[in-house]
Formats: structure tokens, sequence, C-alpha cells
């Protein structure tokens, strides 16, 4: 495809992507900022663009509707008229390997969502300074042609010109070498940092993979290298001062490397080394053990010092190893390790790790499609009164029946609900069906007090700007009173945004919804901030009451506790009650109530019903 490019060029650009505010919102940019832009939602409609008028550059979306990402962009180039225009992915996904695939299939860049419009923009630019490079050289190929066709034609006519006419031709050729090897350098370097980049250290470690083949006792190491909270300096300081602690980064990093290794910079705060002709993993641990020594001491830009710590994946290649993608995913799963372990760490792959990784996709996986194939379930967990002894309310907790595996530990598949984002879609449903449960038993006459069902708030859920809309249509669909509802939150899920959670705890309360603080003493575990909010109920985290019959300490600060929830109109709810011991303190102490197994454990609804029917007394 021809290019003609000048200074005051702006390019033509097609944004594919099916989440339209995302659509409007990088147009309204880019449009703002002089470009001229196109926006499709479907895959058929992207294709249909470029053949009608083909754009500059495409941003592209991975996860679409009718077809992914990398289709479209394998379409797209196989085909004359679409294959050289330049294809940047934008994706949600953030693994090595969907990073990899995206190159595979012909994509010029990738960008991880969430994104900063400035690294968005930065990257479109890069784009096409490249494209107007090589719509240069062309240029200069199509004129030093012609000039040679013409310098022919005069050493015909004049011999006596030649000379002069070869020193020009000469000093041309010279400059044309000069812009290639420019440009060379511009495509396989990264521009901020002028470290080699993804392009130039893949073809590296294929050279050494190669090596691994020809020589059986060769061996070499990549370290994965990923900036522990680089995006809080951002945030705080802005991208400018990112930039310079990258490049500050950067020298560090070079100073603890032979001039056979190779540092690159893979890609925002990620950087790859290759350590080539080594002994063994002890050589690549040491030098990890250089680098994180040397990232404990402080970056100094004019009057101020940052600090930062770095995560290191490592693994060593010989000639287990076919493609240099299984050596990127390995070292990049030991990052993700180190990261889990505490960060500011290094840890080097093992097959086991391999292993976890599949097992925790193969999770997700799973848990996608539990809840479109309905194997998630609730039980619940009795409130009881220590006044009265009869039951307050109760508890819903998820449960999931997996159909090979049988039921899998919430301890086991909500983190990794959380981490994914599933948790916003499950915690409605949990919701829904707890609101639909109650008020069942209500329609069935089992109860005459007012019984209440409480339901946790993951830190995500309460963090959606649409949240009490969606407990709102909840609560209209199931009929239930939202006098009978109580949310329980976390102490971090308030104590991360104060200012905007107290307003969204006083929409709920406007409401009537009870308001729970739940596993008090595991967050913040500080009472000062409690008359900040609106709050009904403080729940004493399970360890609390465990250790409340050890020494008199843990029973005295169980009763300040008590004491200054009560200063603040709450009412006590104690977790983990398993002994008559902990619950005669609690009695005395004024707790109002109490919950644990002492009680009952967390039971179906059929045996909670059993439950109501029989109205216990403990």
């Amino acid at each position: 495809m021809n290019y003609s490019f000048h200074r005051s060029f702006k390019a033509d650009i097609l944004i594919v992507d099916d989440t339209l505010e995302n659509l409007r919102l990088l147009s309204t940019t880019l449009m703002q900022l002089g470009y001229k832009v196109r926006g499709v939602m479907t895959g058929q409609m992207a294709i249909m663009a470029v053949q009608t008028l083909p754009p500059d550059l495409i941003l592209l979306d991975i996860k679409m509707s009718d077809m992914d990402g990398y289709t479209i962009c394998q379409h797209l180039k196989s085909n004359e008229l679409s294959r050289d225009i330049p294809v940047i992915f934008l994706s949600a996904l953030n693994e090595v390997i969907d990073k990899v695939k995206a190159f595979e299939v012909g994509g010029a860049d990738y960008i991880t969502k969430p994104f900063q419009f400035e690294e968005v923009i930065a990257r479109i630019e890069n784009q096409m300074a490249l494209q107007m490079a090589k719509a240069e050289i062309r240029q200069l190929n199509e004129e030093l042609e012609q000039r040679v066709q013409e310098r022919t034609q005069e050493l015909e006519s004049a011999n006596l010109q030649l000379k002069t006419l070869n020193q020009r031709l000469e000093q041309e050729i010279t400059e044309h070498q000069k812009t290639q090897k420019r440009l060379l350098h511009m495509a396989s370097h990264d521009a901020l940092t002028s470290l080699p980049n993804r392009v130039l250290f893949m073809n590296r470690l294929i050279q050494a993979l190669q090596r691994t083949k020809q020589e059986p006792n060769y061996q070499f190491a990549v370290l994965f290298l990923d900036c522990d909270r680089f995006k809080v300096v951002n945030d705080s300081l802005g991208h400018f001062a990112g930039d310079r602690l990258l490049i500050a980064i950067a020298r560090r990093l070079k100073t603890h490397l032979t001039t056979t290794d190779m540092l690159a910079r893979f890609g925002g705060d990620e950087f790859t080394i290759l350590l080539e002709n080594i002994q063994g993993s002890e050589e690549a641990s040491r030098l990890a053990q250089k680098i994180q020594t040397s990232m404990s001491w402080p970056f100094q830009f004019d009057d101020q010092e940052l600090f930062i710590n770095a995560s290191i994946g490592i693994v060593v290649g010989d000639q287990t190893y076919e493609q240099p993608e299984h050596l990127l995913r390995d070292a990049d799963i030991a990052m993700y390790q180190a990261k889990a372990l505490g960060k500011a760490r290094y840890q080097i792959f093992d097959t086991q790790m391999h292993y976890h990784a599949q097992q925790r996709l193969e999770l997700e996986t799973d848990l996608r499609r539990a809840l479109h194939r309905e194997e998630f379930l609730l039980y619940y967990q009795p409130i009881i009164s220590l006044t009265t002894g009869r039951i307050n309310g109760f508890e819903a907790l998820i449960r999931w029946y997996h159909p090979q595996k049988g039921l899998v530990s919430p301890g086991e598949f909500i983190p990794a609900a959380e981490e994914t984002g599933l948790i916003i879609p499950i915690g409605l449903w949990v919701l829904k069906e707890a609101c639909q449960q109650l008020k069942t038993w209500q329609d069935q006459g089992l109860f005459k007090d007012k019984i209440k069902m409480s339901v946790n708030l993951s830190v995500k859920q309460f963090s959606q700007v649409n949240l009490i809309q969606n407990i709102d249509k909840i609560l209209l669909r199931t009929q239930l009173n939202s006098s009978y509802l109580k949310l329980e939150i976390t102490e971090s899920a308030i104590m991360d945004h104060p200012e905007s959670a107290t307003e969204l705890l006083q929409q709920l309360r406007d409401r009537d919804i009870q308001l729970s603080i739940d596993d008090f003493g595991t967050g913040y575990s500080s009472l000062s901030y409690l008359h900040r909010f609106p709050l009904h109920n403080l729940k004493i985290d399970r360890s609390f009451i465990k250790r409340i019959t050890e020494t008199r300490q843990n029973l005295e600060i169980i009763h300040a506790i008590i004491t200054l929830a009560h200063h603040l109109n709450m009412t006590i709810t104690a977790e983990g009650v398993e002994t008559e011991e902990q619950l005669s303190l609690l009695k005395n102490l004024g707790c109002e109530e109490g919950q644990g197994y002492y009680f009952s454990p967390p039971v179906d609804a059929n045996a909670a019903q059993a439950l109501l029917q029989d109205n216990p007394h403990w």
C-alpha cells in the first residue's frame, strides 16, 4: 500500500471495538487532536470499511462479538490492499501469550486496557512516524534509481564529468544507508529508553534456541521484570515523571549486565533480560539479587526521591524448549508467582507453576460457564439474638457445585472471581437469590419476627457506579421490603474512597437497607472512622472470638469494641461462636447477636427452612 506523508499529516484511523463507550471515548479524543476517525463495532464491518476506504492505521479490540481481533487481523494481512496497514491491538488481556499471539498474526503494537490516552497517542504517533519513514525510504529509492539513470546517460555523453558524478552518487548512497540504519533502529528499539524492543528480543531468543540444538551443553536464561506499583507513580506524579523513572531504571539495569547480555523493554513497565552461555540457574539468581538490591536504592529526580521495587521471573532455556513464546510464558508465570508471594522478589520457574497456571485458567474458564449453567447455590447460616435465643436472620453464603469436581471451596474460586471481575455478576446473582428466598419464606408465613437476610458486597461490587440501581431492580423484582435486607461490607471497601463511600452508604440507608461492617479487625482495625459512616451493625471477625477465652487482654479488646460501637448506636454481631463459654462471655459483654457452628453451620435452603419451622431456642 502506498503512503504519502508530511509533517502536518494527521492519520485516518479506523477504531474497531464492540463496546460503544470505548468507541465514543477514543473517537472523540482522537478527533480533538485532528485525526480523521471512523469507528465500527463488528469484525465484518471492519473488513468492509477497510475494503471501501483503507485507513492509515487500525485500533483493534481482541474480544469481539462476531469474530475476535486475531481473526480480523489475519484477514486484513492476507489481503494485498490492507496487509501493510499497521494494527494496534487494544485489549484487557494482559497475559504474555495473548500479546505474543497479537504479534504473530501481524499486529504492530499492543496496548493493555485500561489504557492511558497519552500512551495510545504516543503509540499511534510512533506507528505513523514509522510509516512516514518507510515512505521516505521508498521515495529515496525511487529518486536514487532515477538519478542513477540520469548519471548513466550523462556518462555516455560526458566522460569528463564522471568523477564529479560518482562523488555525488557515493554521498547519496551514504545518506541512504544512514537513513536505512536509522529506520531499522527505530523498528527494533524502544523510543523512550533506546533499549531493544520485543521484536529484537524475540529474534535474539530464537537464535539462542537454535544454538541449544547445535550445542547440547549450551544454556541461557530469560529474566522477566515487572515494576511493582509503577502505576502509583504515573497516577500521583504524571506520565512525564513515569517516563523519567523508566529511563532511570533502564540505565540502572544496564550497569549489572555484560556486553553479551541483552536488556529489552518489553512494554509498559516490563523489562526482559537474556543471559547467554550460563552454567545454571544460580547465575540468573545472583543477577536477580543484584538487581533487587540496586532497585531498593532511591531514584533521585531534582529534589524528590522515588522508590520502586521489581518482581522478577526467571526461566532457564535449554533443549527442552522449542518456541520462544513458551520461554516468555514461563518467565511471566514465574514473575506473577513472585508478585503473589509478596512482590520485590524473584522466582525461578518450575513445571509445577505451569500446572497451577493451567489449573487457574481452567478454573476461570469453568467459572465463566458456571453462571450460565446455574451451578451456583446458596447456603444460609442463622444469626441468633443473644437476648432471646431466636433466629434474627441469615447470612447468604455462595457455594459452587462443579459438575466434575463437586463442591468447590469459596476460598478457591472467590479470589479468581475477584481477579477476573466475575464477582460482579456473581454478586448480583447472590443478592437476587437471597432476596427471593427470604421473600418466599415470608410468603409461606414461616416466621412472625422481622428476620433479615445478610448479603456480602465485594470491594469491586461496592465500587460499581450502578450498584444502587441494581439493588433497586432486585428489590423491585423480588418484591422484598428493603428493611429486611442487610448488606455486609468490608472495611477496605469503604476506606479506599471514604468520601464516595459515605455518599453511597447514605443512599442505601435512605432506602432503609441495613448496613454492616463485615470481618471487623482484619482490615484497618480502627474504630476511629466508624462515626463518619451511616452504619447499623458491626461484625467482629471470628479470629477475635476464637481468642476471647485465652487472655483477659483479648476479652478487654472485645469489650472496648462493643462499648464504643454502642456509643455510636451500632449493634454487634459476633462471628465464629463455637463454644458455650464464648457465648456466655459475649452475652455478659452486651453483644446483641452471634453466628457460628455453636448454633448451626451454613445449610442449604431446605435445612434453613426446617430451622425456621422448628423455631429452636439457643
